[in-house]
């Protein structure tokens, strides 16, 4: 991240939660307690959940509980965010079936989904992740084309030196004056160790035509050439399926940068209907169709 205002600073959350700054440090010191995101400068910037989960313990503190229990329960009580958008959906939904495609397959597919639910649906919200900056770098043209119709375009992409407070990427990290931040994709900083370094992600999340696909990429191919490089992939037309992952995917986006917290909230939440019987048919003939590609 960016010396960018990207979230609360700890003067503002001693502000809403009546705790002084010295303590916030002491308890996330001690006790890990609230975990802030660091800026390029140290600074250290807080989620607007942040200052509630603070204001808690201090009223379990009140009704006698000590600090360290009272962190703990409400730490527990906290949702925790999928890592990873694959294995997330792995597990909610393990009837999908997981495939084995080279990287020109994937494409493929990938570019499909792009063309075919992006350009159709009303107001997408898009997610997408790649491995490498460069790889967005390759496809900045296309996703600003697709962002300028979408409700939310985010991409993970990059490290948090490079990422931009607009979250546009440029060489230098910064972006020209006449932007407008609203058309441009929301450049989420992916941390070299995080799952999504080894995945591949497209969600299309829409009322009328929706997709996802993501895959995470096998080992031990530096020697492989780029287009046969390995995925075990799994994608889905299933409205619950594809919200499950735009669900994923805004969580891992509100973590990396807290200033998305009100785009976010404002994106639909709401159950979306079971897939038919024939969308379902249409899906197991659409995978075999794939995996006959890869035989």
């Amino acid at each position: 991240m960016t010396e960018a205002r990207d979230g609360l600073s700890i003067g503002e959350l001693a502000q809403q939660t009546g705790i002084a700054p010295a303590t916030l440090r002491s308890w996330e010191d001690r006790y890990g307690f609230p975990r802030p995101q660091r800026l390029e400068g140290g600074h250290r910037r807080y989620r607007a959940a942040d200052a509630g989960l603070v204001e808690a313990v201090v009223r379990l503190r009140g009704a006698g509980m000590s600090l360290p229990a009272a962190i703990g329960q409400v730490t527990a009580q906290e949702p925790q965010a999928e890592p990873s958008v694959f294995a997330g959906l792995r597990r909610r939904h393990p009837a999908l079936v997981p495939q084995v495609l080279r990287k020109v397959t994937l494409l493929a597919l990938t570019r499909a989904i792009e063309d075919e639910c992006c350009a159709r649906a009303e107001r997408p919200v898009l997610f997408a992740s790649f491995q490498r900056e460069r790889h967005y770098r390759e496809s900045e043209g296309r996703w600003r084309e697709l962002a300028r119709t979408a409700e939310l375009a985010v991409v993970f992409a990059g490290s948090a030196g490079s990422v931009s407070a607009s979250g546009s990427v440029s060489a230098s990290g910064s972006v020209p004056a006449d932007r407008n931040e609203a058309a441009v994709p929301v450049l989420v900083p992916v941390g070299p160790d995080a799952p999504l370094r080894r995945e591949w992600d497209l969600v299309c999340d829409a009322p009328d035509h929706c997709a996802c696909v993501t895959g995470w990429e096998f080992p031990g191919q530096r020697e492989t050439a780029d287009g046969a490089r390995r995925f075990e992939v799994i994608w889905s037309v299933d409205p619950q399926v594809v919200r499950d992952a735009a669900g994923i995917c805004a969580e891992l986006a509100r973590a990396a940068r807290p200033g998305l917290a009100a785009r976010l909230d404002a994106l639909p939440s709401e159950p979306p209907p079971p897939a038919s019987a024939d969308l379902r048919r249409a899906t197991g003939l659409l995978t075999r169709m794939t995996s006959y590609l890869e035989s």
